[in-house]
């Protein structure tokens, strides 16, 4: 759809999510660990370590939850060995969707989400069955912002893109390696962000119909209560009318 923000897509469960904060904190406690582990717990140097960092602050973690999960992956504590694993698949509609997870036990964690995936009608495909459709790029959204001086500083930092979308929010687009550099710039430069992250992005989208919307978003409500799950990637499209229209009757 012309003008709809990309941004959108991936937004759209955040309330759902929000009224799950517990389960949240586990997983991005989890996550935190495994990001000190393998980068150090220096965030200048640990870019992978900053954004869970920023996805748990947005999240509103506490500074102190967020210091203990670094410390529990700076030290030597055999108990916190995890695995990362993404896994691939169709799901209503033919939508494409790629499960990131944090697991320890591969056996248990595939059990769970083969079990969704059929559950709700879905395939789970061999590795690298729909990455091909998706490109990761870093995100910045600003709501209530000047578009042409927005536009204009972003496209000058090197940023990919600039979306004006039908809310009158705006899109920065950005490579995965100039996402830090193109987010510090505009936040010192006074413009307010409204949410970012580092994302996969599909290619084409697939518009879900009522009927289909209601099915997709069940299924993505029992991928997330998988306690494994770290993020969700998926090319369904489901209109503002739409989400209007479920939220209305839930």
């Amino acid at each position: 759809m012309a003008g709809h923000s990309k941004w959108h897509n991936i937004q759209h469960r955040k309330g759902a999510q929000d009224a799950k904060r517990g389960k949240i904190f586990t997983k991005l406690i989890k996550e935190i660990i495994v990001a000190t582990k393998a980068g150090g717990a220096e965030i200048e140097n640990n870019p992978a370590l900053r954004m869970v960092i920023d996805k748990a602050y947005s999240a509103n973690m506490k500074k102190d939850t967020i210091e203990n999960a670094i410390k529990r992956g700076s030290g030597n504590a055999n108990d916190d060995n995890y695995e990362e694993i993404r896994y691939e698949g169709y799901s209503v509609a033919g939508t494409a969707i790629m499960v990131d997870c944090l697991t320890d036990n591969k056996n248990r964690t595939v059990a769970e989400i083969r079990y969704a995936f059929a559950k709700h009608g879905g395939n789970l495909g061999t590795a690298g069955s729909v990455g091909y459709l998706f490109t990761k790029q870093g995100f910045i959204n600003f709501e209530d912002v000047n578009e042409d001086l927005i536009i204009e500083q972003a496209l000058n930092q090197g940023a990919e893109d600039v979306i004006t979308n039908e809310n009158n929010s705006v899109d920065v687009i950005t490579k995965v390696e100039d996402y830090f550099k193109i987010k510090d710039n505009l936040s010192k430069q006074n413009f307010k962000i409204a949410s970012s992250a580092i994302s996969f992005i599909p290619s084409t989208r697939i518009n879900l119909s009522l009927e289909d919307a209601q099915k997709f978003l069940k299924f993505l409500t029992q991928l997330e209560d998988i306690d494994d799950v770290k993020d969700i990637y998926h090319n369904a499209d489901i209109s503002d009318e739409i989400m209007a229209e479920l939220q209305s009757v839930t």
